[in-house]
Parts: C-alpha cells; sequence; structure tokens
C-alpha cells in the first residue's frame, strides 16, 4: 500500500497518539511506503510561526528518522489542485487530494470531505 499522510495523521504518529489502530499498524509495515508532502511541512510550518501549533524538535528530522518519503509538490499537482471540484476549500489538502490522485496513493486522514473526491482514503 502507498500512503500519503494528512498533516494531522503526520502530526498523531509523530506525537505517538490519537491515531486509530489499522492506520497505525498500516503506517508501521515496512512493505507499504509512507509519503509526508511539502505541502505538510509547509502548512505545519506556518501554524508554528503563528504560534497556532508547537511540534518538538526538527520535523525534517523526524520524517527522515521515520523512513518516510517526500512527495514534492510539482506542476502537475498545483494544476490538478486548482481543478479540483471546490468540496473542499483548505488548500493544503486539497494540493493532498490531488498528489493522491495523480500518484496513486491512499491517503490517511480523519477528515470526511476527502471522501467527495475520487481518492481512496483510510481512517486517521
Amino acid at each position: 500500500m502507498r500512503l500519503l499522510l494528512d498533516t494531522h495523521a503526520l502530526l498523531w504518529w509523530l506525537r505517538d497518539e490519537g491515531l486509530a489502530v489499522e492506520a497505525r499498524a498500516a503506517i508501521a509495515t515496512p512493505r507499504n511506503s509512507v509519503f509526508v508532502s511539502a505541502a505538510n511541512t509547509w502548512e505545519i510550518s506556518i501554524k508554528q510561526s503563528l504560534g497556532k501549533l508547537t511540534v518538538d524538535g526538527d520535523v525534517l528530522k523526524h520524517v527522515a528518522q521515520a523512513g518516510f518519503d517526500e512527495l514534492p509538490i510539482t506542476l502537475a499537482h498545483g494544476i490538478a489542485a486548482g481543478q479540483l471540484p471546490t468540496h473542499h476549500k483548505d488548500p493544503f489538502d486539497r494540493m493532498l487530494i490531488a498528489q493522491a490522485q495523480l500518484e496513486g496513493l491512499t491517503v490517511v486522514t480523519r477528515d470526511q470531505r476527502f471522501r467527495q473526491y475520487d481518492v481512496p482514503t483510510l481512517a486517521a
């Protein structure tokens, strides 16, 4: 399975709390590929700078230590995100949806609005 973590799922993994048992098991399974998008770290960075979020340590280091794969944002991702129906207004989530569609990924999320798009999800 190829997984893409929504930002809350990434934070819950890093904090070792809050994730559904099935999601935690899927992320921990070595045969599964787990991706973290540049959109995740962008969102985290913005929330940190606004004082809305605190993360212990360096997020990039945590992602690398977990063995997750980095997923950059490409021009095609940008175009696809912009062309999505407006079921979801959050630009970070729209980017994750577009990336999941183009890259064949299952999004680990608790956000029910993802289900309105043609993208597989796994409950976080």
